[in-house]
């Protein structure tokens, strides 16, 4: 049984996008803390009503964020 939902941010052109790893879940928002609320509700809406041991999980997931960004070309 996993105890985590894994979800990596990054910085797209205009929003930042989260997308998880293990379930089709994928949002976007204009600030860190938008996106990171969004995907908090965007998880609980699409694991509502779900068997959370059927799809792996243990009942009570923690969310694990990953933030990537590019480095810069002068490295």
């Amino acid at each position: 049984m996993r105890d985590s939902v894994h979800a990596t941010v990054s910085h797209g052109e205009r929003f930042y996008v989260a997308e998880c790893w293990e379930v089709a879940v994928v949002t976007q928002g204009r600030t860190l803390d938008e996106v990171v609320a969004n995907l908090r509700e965007a998880l609980e809406l699409h694991l509502d009503g779900e068997d959370l041991r059927a799809l792996g999980f243990t009942p009570c997931p923690r969310l694990v964020i990953t933030y990537e960004s590019e480095l810069g070309t002068s490295l």
